[in-house]
């Protein structure tokens, strides 16, 4: 059993976890990921890591409450546990000093994007940080991006910051004025990593994804996970989860992450209609999420794309 020790919703279904599990808190490095299993009738979910602390044997993940593992995740309270935890799993994202790169990220995706951006950084390079979101209620942990970053962005596709954009308007605005840019990285949900990729693909600029679709066990034996790259089929658990953006058969995998939605809708139904209940926040978390202005974090606008 893996013991909760830290939740905090950050967004609207969006929450951040960190988990007693100093086994794999001393191994874990940025692009890393762990197969969460809540109990023994859940399935089994990978989830990119947001951090790790080697003294506290804590790991960190951000995810978005959407189906009904995540729902079950979701429910639990600081001091629970999971049945299962394991990782690190995948391999490692090639880390080079190559000057000039951005991290383009958003929704869950900015979690797995904070110990890469802190990497990059530390090797030397030159980080430019895009950050995408729906509107400003969903943005966190601006002030962590801005204080890693060498230079931050974000954009909303409400238009709250003066224009309607997403991450990958951005990256190829970026790319038409000349800025010198080696290889770009991308977290989040495949859409937003498929856009961002056709942004980058006539620039010529290497666009590294992290896929993390449907996976069993993780380690290359059940093939749940196969994605068609460069006209090869490789397995995301032991292959990647990092793979060229360029390369990667986007409507292929797009099928394979729907082919159980009906399953999951009646799953959903059934899950949520017997402990709808244990979603409510207790007045405690409530408190938390609201802050002391009584509201919501907004970012503060500085950084936005104009």
């Amino acid at each position: 059993m893996y013991q909760i020790a830290k939740k905090e919703t950050l967004a609207p279904n969006l929450i951040f976890m960190s988990f007693r599990a100093p086994g794999i808190a001393a191994a874990a490095k940025p692009g890393q990921f762990v197969i969460i299993r809540v109990d023994e009738l859940g399935e089994r979910v990978p989830m990119g890591l947001a951090g790790w602390d080697e003294a506290d044997g804590t790991v960190d993940i951000v995810f978005y409450v959407l189906g009904t593992s995540t729902m079950k995740l979701a429910s639990l309270k600081e001091g629970d546990s999971i049945l299962n935890l394991a990782g690190p799993l995948g391999r490692p994202t090639e880390l080079e000093r190559n000057g000039s790169v951005i991290v383009a990220c958003g929704c869950f995706g900015i979690g797995p994007s904070m110990p890469l951006i802190r990497e990059l950084k530390a090797i030397g390079n030159r980080v430019i940080v895009v950050v995408e979101a729906r509107g400003s209620g969903f943005i966190f942990w601006e002030d962590r991006l801005r204080e890693l970053s060498d230079e931050l962005h974000i954009v909303l596709g409400d238009g709250s910051c003066g224009v309607k954009a997403w991450a990958d308007d951005l990256v190829a605005d970026l790319l038409k004025a000349g800025r010198k840019v080696d290889r770009v990285y991308v977290h989040g949900c495949p859409f937003m990593m498929k856009e961002v990729s056709e942004a980058t693909r006539p620039f010529g600029v290497k666009t590294i994804v992290s896929l993390t679709p449907i996976m069993v066990d993780g380690t290359g034996m059940c093939g749940a996970c196969r994605v068609e790259v460069a006209g090869k089929t490789k397995f995301a658990c032991v292959d990647g989860p990092d793979f060229d953006g360029h390369e990667v058969n986007w409507e292929v995998l797009t099928l394979r992450m729907r082919q159980l939605m009906a399953e999951e809708d009646r799953s959903h139904a059934l899950w949520e209609r017997e402990n709808w209940h244990k979603l409510i926040a207790s007045p405690e978390e409530l408190a938390r999420m609201m802050g002391e202005g009584g509201g919501l974090p907004e970012h503060r606008g500085g950084a936005c794309w104009t």
